[in-house]
């Protein structure tokens, strides 16, 4: 090599490592300042710390300083709410909600990452240019070449210090790349087998027999002659079916009048018309069926009523109802008179017979030309309705008869009365086997009517005679009472109790048609209603216009109870499953109901069953199977109320029987006359 050029290797050579040295000392002071820096921090974290108390810190002792107090760590949520409510469908009722979710969520954000080797992200890539480009999973990768095995190389012949120079770099061999864990997966499972099973049955081979037989020519004459009189039976039948289809096609064609149109398709209409209110009224129908007020078993004694269907017509928003009937055969049908209390105002009068089923639209409708004031079903043919109305007029209803015209009704020339009727009622047949049934009227008259043939024929049984206060006996030449209702003894048929304007009450019998068996001054205003009791046999109710209802032992000549209900009182009737039960409807449109084992003073349950104001509830009957009632009031509308618990407790009790209930009320008879006989 000249010496020119080796000069000048030595020259850039020693040129490097001067570089090289002064950048190891740079790097050294460097990490030397670092250093100081770093124990400057060091001295000021390692001074003495300084307890720093409170001025308000208490000072405990060693003892107290021991006591340990334990906390518990719960999972739940103190925000959460513990005492959430949920209907119940399936027990129809409220019942509280006992999982309730604990869990709090801070923060909550949906991620979008996807991965670099999936469609999407190298669509992504794509775009954005770095499709080709390194990723910076291997920059990460990539390593820089040490000092040492860098690789110099000078050239040209003569080097000067500032001349640029060329540098080659060579790479080091690249790293192999690892396999990423987000990318890979390696699952393996294994089901377990079932184990086979083998099942066989064996069955009993069908029974055989071994039949032989020979047949000669005769026999199989006979066979073939049986079966041709068997062909020409099927050919004679198909004949006869082909003649029916023809005649029914024809039928069908005629052309129909509306009633045999109503006929054919009336009973398929009433049945889908019962779903469909069935449907609408499906709350009212499962509270009528299922409801039981809970709230009684901290009432006490006292009850409630809970309103079921109204039954409205269109026909009778204009009266007012003047009767409520069940009818005794079909438990969940009921007879509403419409007529009018207004005698100034009178006008036609209605006839509507519902049933619970359909409590849309009534079930029969009859309208009349005169006001409707009573009405009564027969107690063994439930078809049958006797009505009286305000001209005097009986007549007799039959529900099979599709007309609107009564069966039988009473005339002039039969004996009608000449002023309204305010009540009826059917006795049993009379000796000739002929219905009959009573009627009373303000003209002061009680009237057998006997079902003859076509017509009614009527017999006065007793005359009511107003009698002075004077001198009761005697009755001769005074002028009839206005009688306002009666009612017939539950076991003795010739027995009848008759309820006057004048508020007296006279005991009558049917073989004594000239004078009474006993007169009450019960009452200082009219008689509206006359009850015997269903159970005990001496024991009855009554209630006027003097706002009073008062309760009697007919062998008495004063009233065993008196309660004063603060307005006119419209109707009172005894409960069909208690001896002790009554309810009574008042003119401010309240129901009230008591139980004289439970409660001797006040009723178990007073309630307004009316919408509007100034509404009175006109009449009351209670339902011999079902716990409810039926009122109706002065503006046409009908309502249904079901008792709760505490109103019918008889019913439940495991000694109910009719013994039972007669020695109940017999024992409240005896705890009343104590008193009185001392």
């Amino acid at each position: 090599m000249p010496p020119k050029k080796l000069a000048a290797k030595v020259a850039g050579l020693t040129s490097s490592s001067s570089k090289i040295q002064s950048q190891s000392k740079v790097s050294r002071r460097g990490k030397d300042d670092d250093e100081s820096r770093m124990g400057d921090e060091d001295d000021e974290w390692m001074q003495p710390k300084i307890l720093m108390k409170p001025d308000d810190q208490l000072d405990l002792n060693a003892e107290e300083l021991k006591e340990e107090f334990t906390r518990i760590l719960t999972a739940n949520n103190p925000h959460a709410p513990n005492n959430i409510v949920r209907y119940s469908f399936k027990e129809c009722c409220y019942k509280m909600k006992m999982g309730v979710d604990q869990l709090a969520i801070h923060f909550s954000m949906d991620g979008n990452m996807l991965h670099k080797e999936s469609d999407e992200g190298k669509r992504q890539l794509t775009r954005l240019g770095l499709g080709d480009g390194p990723s910076e999973q291997n920059l990460s990768e990539m390593e820089i070449p040490a000092e040492e095995d860098l690789e110099v190389e000078v050239e040209g012949e003569e080097a000067e210090k500032d001349a640029p120079k060329e540098v080659t770099v060579t790479k080091a061999p690249e790293a192999a790349a690892l396999r990423n864990q987000f990318n890979y997966s390696e699952r393996a499972s294994q089901t377990f087998n079932n184990p086979y099973r083998e099942r066989g049955t064996s069955t009993e081979p069908p029974p055989r027999t071994n039949f032989s037989s020979t047949a000669n020519q005769w026999e199989i004459y006979d066979a073939y002659v049986e079966d041709l009189e068997a062909q020409e039976k099927a050919k004679e039948k198909k004949k006869d079916k082909d003649e029916k289809d023809k005649k029914s096609r024809a039928i069908i064609l005629e052309p129909t009048s509306a009633d045999e149109i109503f006929t054919r398709i009336g009973k398929p209409a009433k049945i889908v018309e019962r779903m469909v209110n069935q449907n609408t009224h499906d709350e009212i129908a499962q509270d009528f069926k299922y409801w039981e007020d809970q709230s009684d078993e901290f009432k006490g004694n006292e009850g409630t009523l809970l309103p079921l269907w109204p039954f409205r017509s269109e026909k009778g928003k204009k009266f007012s109802v003047t009767a409520v009937v069940f009818n005794p055969i079909y438990d969940d049908m009921f007879a509403v008179a419409h007529g009018s209390y207004d005698f100034l105002k009178q006008s036609s009068g209605l006839i509507c017979i519902y049933s619970l089923k359909n409590p849309s639209f009534p079930e029969f409708t009859y309208t009349t030309d005169s006001g409707v004031m009573s009405l009564d079903f027969h107690p063994e043919h439930p078809y049958l309705i006797a009505v009286g109305y305000y001209d005097g007029a009986v007549a007799v209803y039959n529900l099979r008869e599709k007309n609107n015209t009564p069966a039988f009704l009473s005339s002039a020339k039969s004996g009608k009365h000449t002023d309204p009727v305010w009540q009826v009622y059917w006795q049993e047949n009379d000796l000739d086997n002929q219905l009959n049934f009573f009627s009373i009227s303000s003209d002061g008259r009680v009237t057998c009517w006997s079902l003859i043939k076509n017509e009614l024929q009527g017999t006065d049984i007793i005359l009511i005679k107003m009698q002075p206060d004077n001198d009761a006996d005697s009755g001769v030449g005074m002028d009839l009472a206005c009688g306002t209702c009666f009612d017939f003894h539950k076991s003795t048929d010739y027995l009848f109790l008759v309820g006057t304007e004048e508020g007296k009450i006279h005991k009558c019998s049917k073989h004594y048609s000239s004078q009474f068996l006993d007169t009450y001054d019960a009452h200082h205003m009219a008689v509206y209603a006359v009850r015997w009791n269903n159970f005990h046999p001496r024991v009855f109710a009554s209630c006027s216009a003097d706002w009073t209802v008062k309760i009697w032992d007919h062998n008495y000549s004063e009233p065993m109870f008196t309660f004063d209900l603060g307005s006119s009182v419209g109707d009172v009737v005894w409960s069909p499953y208690s001896a002790t039960v009554f309810g009574a409807v008042t003119d401010d449109g309240q129901v009230h109901i008591f139980d004289l084992s439970q409660e001797k003073y006040e009723p178990l349950c007073q309630q307004s069953v009316v919408q509007k104001k100034k509404t009175k509830v006109n009449h009351l009957a209670f339902n011999a199977h079902y716990p409810i009632i039926a009122v109706g009031d002065d503006r046409g509308n009908a309502m249904t109320l079901k008792l709760s618990p505490n109103l019918r407790k008889a019913v439940k009790d495991k000694s109910y029987s009719k013994e039972n209930e007669i020695a109940k009320m017999e024992k409240l008879l005896e705890l009343v006359r104590e008193p009185t006989s001392k």
